[in-house]
């Protein structure tokens, strides 16, 4: 493997652009904006700056120009007078030179004088205006003015701005990808810290080797799949195995999530798309990682706005970039999701996602490496089995694993114990499978009540042979629940017969069966048991083919749309008569196996006063 120097994960950037001239500060102004800011400062001045006309008092200085007919015209504006003279004439102020004026303003002392002013400047065939009392001043123009001033500003600001995407502009900061690239560094995850998914290790480890050495595959005419999906449930790894690919390629690696795409902008979450494909054919050969496709991956033609919505423009436009590479670019799409139930068909197709690679949840020798990679940097007792752990831990996901180990190590801590042993992770687990215990005052009639339920469960549990194995009975309070019976299965299993489901209705119905039994009285504590109870009956009616009545038929319940919502859900595709023939016989196989518990209990009646008395005393 090629050593490179270690690098610290940065975002995708395109090149930087050769610096500019320490005298230079972008682009220059357009003369346009400058002619704008002129003429408008010329307005402001023009409505500020005082104007040259000459003070003078109302009288006699004024009444005797307008006797000589000296006034060409003048302006009134309620008590203020602005006029001009056919000829210069001199004027004497109180303090200063005289001087000839030729404009001047005055007011008149009262409104009465005003028609009296009128009066006589038209009898000497002078010209007299009137302006309204409260014309705009100098002030107001100020005001007017300046907000368009910044807002031309602003304008000018951002499209300045936008011309140099590179320099992070406003416009080219939303088109641009938010793909992150990772690079080889002392930090980075390799398949050797992913444990429990051989196969689909397996699966990338080709297409890292194909990139590494492309002329090995091609040698025989292989081609190497475009697109490559990972699915499985949330918690199984797939995030991680797409940063052990990071860290093994010797290849740029670029991440980016699915949400990432959409923007409130029209058209951003496309341009983003083609942005994030022209940097990956640019640093070919190179690795896509999409986190969470379904976010942008949906069935098109649902969305609200019909064909324009923009995470379809967004679909349109992967799958446009997708089919269009040429066979010589090396960019693999890798993409991770848990619902490829809701994707489109054209994402799916060969050309595009052609490699579907299965991440589902780890057995039980990936459960024991798992928990070894988890418990490196935690110092265990010597009491610690691991592999009873893995036993323990039907089910559980990689993270669930995680998490177990961390609220073991958490537990520790909490009573100050230098190491984590056996109970700390006995304890972690109850409390992720189960629960937090709950500090509740129950009365004594229902701890008692209780406790025949569990032991109910636990009974049926031990005296039906098909049934799982019963693992832990407790009455302590735990999340949403008085009492837990927990059953642990010997061998992790995908298959299970008709007569291991009737056991498994039997161990469920038993709890309610003992209620009934001790005090000949149903209560309240049986609705979640009857909840999954009904849920497996109508499975194996519906879906399983194990009711003779209705045969060998799989049957769809009216079920709402992932996506459409309610409205567009798909109906059921069975008659009125063949769903009450359904519920009758999911009804029957629900009342037989209440029956056959309760029959069972009846005749252990002494093991399960015994299990009771024992729940109540410890």
């Amino acid at each position: 493997m090629e050593n490179r120097p270690p690098q610290q994960e940065t975002p995708r950037r395109p090149p930087n652009p050769p610096r500019k001239p320490s005298g230079s500060s972008g682009p220059p102004t357009p003369p346009w904006l400058w002619l704008i800011v002129l003429g408008m400062l010329a307005v402001i001045f023009y409505q500020v700056v005082p104007r040259p006309d000459q003070e003078v008092p109302y009288h006699p200085w004024f009444v005797d120009q307008v006797e000589k007919g000296n006034v060409k015209s003048v302006t009134m504006s309620g008590t203020e007078v602005r006029g001009e003279l056919l000829h210069e004439a001199e004027f004497s102020p109180p303090s200063g030179a005289t001087t000839k004026v030729r404009k001047f303003y005055t007011y008149v002392p009262s409104e009465e004088m005003i028609q009296d002013v009128v009066k006589r400047i038209g009898d000497k065939n002078g010209k007299v205006t009137a302006a309204p009392p409260n014309q705009a001043g100098g002030l107001a123009w100020v005001m007017l003015i300046l907000p368009m001033i910044f807002v031309f500003g602003i304008v000018w600001l951002m499209m300045r701005r936008a011309r140099d995407q590179f320099d992070g502009g406003i416009l080219g900061s939303f088109v641009k990808s938010p793909a992150k690239r990772h690079d080889k560094s002392k930090q980075r995850t390799t398949f050797e810290e992913v444990a429990g998914l051989e196969n689909a290790k397996a699966e990338l480890q080709e297409i890292v080797e194909f990139l590494k050495t492309p002329e090995k595959f091609q040698r025989l005419g292989g081609r190497i799949p475009k697109g490559v999906l990972l699915v499985g449930p949330p918690g199984s790894g797939k995030t991680l195995l797409a940063r052990a690919v990071a860290g093994e390629a010797g290849v740029p690696f670029y991440s980016i999530s699915g949400s990432e795409f959409i923007q409130m902008f029209v058209g951003v979450g496309a341009s983003r798309v083609r942005d994030m494909f022209k940097t990956a054919k640019d640093n070919s050969p190179c690795i896509l990682f999409i986190d969470e496709i379904d976010a942008v991956g949906r069935v098109r033609g649902a969305g609200l706005g019909g064909g324009h919505d923009e995470r379809e423009q967004t679909l349109n436009q992967i799958l446009t970039e997708m089919d269009g590479f040429s066979p010589s670019e090396s960019v693999i799409v890798l993409a991770a999701t848990n619902r490829p139930d809701v994707l489109d068909p054209a994402l799916l197709r060969p050309g595009r996602f052609d490699r579907h690679v299965t991440v589902d949840r780890p057995t039980k020798r990936g459960r024991l490496e798992i928990l070894k990679v988890h418990t490196r940097n935690v110092p265990l007792a010597a009491d610690v089995d691991l592999e009873r752990i893995s036993r323990s831990t039907i089910g559980m996901s990689g993270a669930d694993l995680a998490n177990l180990v961390n609220e073991a190590a958490l537990l520790a801590t909490r009573e100050n114990k230098s190491a984590v042993d056996s109970r700390d992770l006995d304890a972690a687990l109850d409390k992720v499978v189960l629960g937090a215990k709950r500090e509740d005052i129950i009365t004594a009639f229902d701890k008692r009540v209780t406790a025949y339920h569990e032991a109910g469960h636990a009974l049926v549990g031990w005296k039906t042979a098909k049934s799982d194995p019963v693992h832990k009975v407790t009455i302590i309070p735990r999340g949403r629940a008085l009492g837990v019976t927990q059953y642990l299965p010997e061998e992790d299993r995908f298959n299970y017969n008709r007569s291991q489901i009737l056991a498994k209705l039997d161990s469920i119905m038993g709890g309610r069966a003992a209620e009934r039994l001790a005090y000949d009285e149903l209560s309240v504590g049986a609705a979640e048991d009857l909840k999954q109870a009904t849920r497996l009956a109508r499975l194996m009616v519906t879906q399983w083919g194990m009711s003779d009545r209705v045969g060998p038929v799989f049957f769809r319940a009216s079920e709402e749309h992932p996506f459409l919502g309610r409205e567009m859900s798909e109906l059921r595709d069975h008659s009125e008569h063949t769903a009450q023939v359904i519920d009758e016989e999911v009804a029957r196989i629900l009342r037989e196996s209440d029956e056959r518990a309760y029959r069972l209990l009846e005749k252990h009646r002494d093991d399960l006063e015994r299990i009771a008395e024992a729940l109540i005393e410890r």
